[in-house]
C-alpha cells in the first residue's frame, strides 16, 4: 500500500467526493480510500478522532451486508496513515451530482430502473437488519457494469444501526429526507420515508419542493428550503405526484402505509420494466 508521500495517493475533490466524516483518495486504479482525516490549512492531513467512531460502525455493517450489486463494493481496510476504508471506485460518482449534471439527458428507462434498484437496496439491508438512517440521492453511487449499464449502489454506512451488533452511528437523514413528526431516532420507517423522497428525486430530477438543482448558493436559500419543506412534510402535505412513475409508492412511502421495506418491493415487481 503507498503511503502518504506516494505519488499514488491522490486527494480527490470536494465537490465530487463529499463527506462529512472525511477525506477520499484515490491509492489505486478505481480504488478509493476513505479516511477519517481533515485538511489544514497547512496542506497537512491530520486525524479526526471524534469522527473514527463512524469508520467502525461502516466496516462492522458493510461486514455483515457482504457483497451484493446494490451496495458499493467494500475492498476492505487501509491500514497505513491515513487509515480508512477502502472501496471500488464508481464509475459516475454520486447519483445527486449525476443528477445534477445529466437531469435532461436521463431516459425515462433508466430513472425507472434506478426507482427499482433503489428499493431493492433497502429492502436487502433492512432484511440484514441494517437501518441506513442517511438515505439521499448523495449516498447512492452511479456505476457503470460490464454491460455497459448505468446502475446504483447505496453508500455510507457510518451513520447506521444495526441492532444485532449493537451499533449506532447516530444520525438521521437531512431536511427533505425525514418527516419531522418522527420521533429522532432511527427506525424502519424513517428510512421508507427517506425512500420515497430519493424516488421522488430520481423521477422528477429534484428534491420535494425544490425546483432548483445543484448546491446551495447560500446558507439562507439552504434553510430556507429546510424550514419549507419541514412545515409541509409536518402538515402532511406532499409534492404531486400524479403522472410519475411509481408515484402511488412514493406516497405510500411518504404517508408510512408500507409495513416494511419488503412489502414495497413486492409491489415494485409487478411493475412491467425491462433492463
Amino acid at each position: 500500500m503507498p503511503d502518504t508521500n506516494s505519488t499514488e495517493l491522490i486527494m480527490l475533490p470536494f465537490e465530487n467526493f463529499m463527506g462529512s466524516t472525511g477525506l477520499f483518495f484515490r491509492i489505486g486504479p478505481g480504488i478509493i480510500l476513505k479516511a477519517p482525516v481533515k485538511m489544514g490549512f497547512d496542506q497537512i492531513v491530520r486525524k479526526r478522532d471524534t469522527v473514527e467512531p463512524h469508520y467502525i460502525v461502516e466496516k462492522q455493517i458493510l461486514d455483515r451486508l457482504g457483497a451484493h450489486p446494490r451496495i458499493v463494493k467494500f475492498l476492505g481496510s487501509y491500514t497505513e496513515f491515513p487509515t480508512g476504508i477502502l472501496f471500488a471506485e464508481a464509475s459516475h460518482g454520486s447519483l445527486q451530482k449525476f443528477l445534477d449534471e445529466h437531469d435532461n439527458e436521463i431516459a425515462p428507462s433508466l430513472r425507472q430502473k434506478w426507482f427499482i434498484q433503489a428499493v431493492e437496496s433497502i429492502e436487502f439491508i433492512h432484511s440484514k437488519g441494517v437501518i441506513h438512517s442517511d438515505l439521499r440521492p448523495d449516498n447512492f453511487l452511479v456505476d457503470c457494469t460490464l454491460s455497459q449499464s448505468l446502475d446504483l449502489r447505496l453508500c455510507d454506512f457510518g451513520g447506521s444501526t444495526c441492532e444485532d451488533l449493537q451499533l449506532s452511528g447516530g444520525t438521521l437523514p437531512d431536511s427533505g429526507f425525514h418527516n419531522p413528526n418522527d420521533p429522532w431516532e432511527p427506525t424502519y420507517a424513517a428510512d421508507i420515508f427517506s425512500l420515497g423522497s430519493v424516488l421522488y428525486t430520481i423521477m422528477t430530477g429534484h428534491w420535494p419542493f425544490r425546483s432548483a438543482t445543484g448546491e446551495w448558493t447560500s446558507t439562507e436559500e439552504m434553510m430556507e428550503y429546510n424550514a419549507k419543506v419541514d412545515r409541509c412534510f409536518a402538515g402532511g402535505i406532499f409534492p404531486e405526484v400524479e403522472g410519475l412513475f411509481g408515484g402511488e409508492i412514493i406516497t405510500r412511502c411518504w404517508t408510512n402505509k408500507f409495513s416494511d421495506a419488503a412489502e414495497i418491493m413486492a409491489t415494485v415487481s409487478q411493475f412491467e420494466v425491462q433492463y
